[in-house]
């Protein structure tokens, strides 16, 4: 027990407690206080200026509701020991670990094939080390290998706190209202059967709310156009630094952030001196990086570097299908009679993506619904008002970014 609780005020749920020292030693850790550092939303707050909340703010308030999910479970009869629940707790709160600055963006950029999930892993399993062992299921739980499956799902599911804080930490912060979910609710019709979590047939309804305000977010926020042309910006923008720092030309950057540029990390070499580095980056690192680069000799590097720090981004337009090849050589022509670049480096200045996404994917665990009677149908099937199968298919949109002349 902690001798004097710590407790935190969180502008979304309210005073959170930390439970006990064990837990309170994994949130001092710099781990995870170097989620402190990296914003949750990434490029969202570029369309909407609040969302300056970050991953540690996420990280606490999923904490907070695992809390409560094992208090209702256990109110149920559903046994779940303090090992367990302390499992449960430090998962949750290291789930998000592997991060990187900018949310997914180095994953497609100075780091290659190797997922944030995967880095979390890595990390929880150095820092078990430091623990001797204590955190043993805490990783059980997260590679799914504990015998009571519904510990993994509340971490890594359909309906999992990760979602239920996001969405409703994301909405506060966004003022997006339509994506707001009613978490205490879904939290008190959770059960468990057969070492799975189901949904009390009374709470259809919130699950179908849940469902429908998540592809909201999607599409009204996370996938927003200016966020995808910030981001991709970006993306130009450390691809032109790591080329740049590659040909042996001398960048300013922080020595964690030089690392990554002039190396080229992928899965099948990322050591651990490539973990060190890793998390020793966040988003001030690049932030610092971007406002020197400014003023590089580089024309592309100082231009890409500008549009990012003074918001002048990309111009981004959402498609019925796919750039076509002669759409994006109209501009590629444009940036090379305008500053006689090469083909090759007028490619820096457009980006063409395909973004999907599904809300409800019917190849993972399902959603469960639990009838009176004992019977359990998945969602697809107990719904009336959804079209799971439509929900369930992919959703696919076309951005195509371009600096503007």
């Amino acid at each position: 027990m902690i001798k004097n609780k710590q407790i935190i005020n969180d502008p979304v749920f309210g005073f959170i407690t930390i439970p006990n020292e064990f837990i309170s030693q994994i949130i001092n850790h710099p781990y995870l206080q170097r989620l402190s550092r990296i914003k949750q939303l990434g490029m969202a707050s570029f369309a909407y200026p609040g969302a300056q909340h970050t991953r540690f703010h996420h990280t606490l308030g999923a904490m907070y509701l695992m809390q409560e999910v094992i208090n209702n479970l256990r109110s149920k009869g559903n046994d779940i020991s303090k090992d367990e629940e302390n499992g449960a707790l430090a998962c949750i709160l290291l789930h998000d670990v592997g991060h990187g600055p900018f949310s997914h963006v180095l994953e497609h950029t100075i780091v290659n094939g190797i997922s944030h999930e995967e880095i979390s892993l890595r990390l929880m399993q150095n820092l078990n080390i430091e623990l001797k062992g204590e955190l043993d299921t805490c990783i059980a739980i997260f590679k799914d290998e504990y015998p009571k499956e519904f510990l993994h799902q509340l971490v890594s599911g359909q309906l999992d706190v990760d979602r239920l804080d996001y969405l409703r930490r994301d909405c506060f912060f966004t003022g997006v209202n339509e994506g707001n979910i009613g978490s205490e609710r879904i939290i008190q019709i959770l059960d468990v059967r057969n070492n799975k979590l189901v949904v009390e047939s009374k709470g259809v309804y919130s699950i179908e709310n849940f469902l429908l305000s998540r592809r909201l977010m999607y599409w009204q926020v996370y996938h927003h156009k200016t966020a995808i042309g910030a981001e991709n910006v970006l993306i130009n923008t450390l691809m032109r630094a790591k080329q740049i720092a590659n040909q042996g030309h001398k960048l300013f950057a922080s020595p964690s952030l030089s690392y990554f540029l002039t190396n080229n990390i992928q899965k099948t070499n990322f050591t651990d001196e490539s973990l060190q580095h890793f998390v020793n980056l966040d988003d001030s690192d690049i932030w610092c990086a971007l406002k020197v680069w400014t003023e590089s000799d580089d024309f592309l590097l100082s231009t890409l570097s500008q549009a990012f720090v003074n918001r002048d981004l990309f111009k981004t337009e959402i498609l019925a299908e796919p750039a076509t090849e002669e759409h994006i050589r109209s501009y590629i022509d444009k940036y090379v009679n305008k500053w006689k670049l090469s083909e090759e480096e007028a490619e820096y200045l457009v980006s063409s993506r395909t973004v999907t996404t599904d809300m409800y994917n019917l190849k993972e665990n399902s959603i469960d619904i639990l009838y009176k009677n004992g019977e359990i149908k998945s969602i697809s099937d107990a719904s009336d008002l959804l079209n799971i199968q439509l929900l369930s298919k992919k959703a696919e949109k076309y951005y195509f970014s371009y600096l503007r002349l």
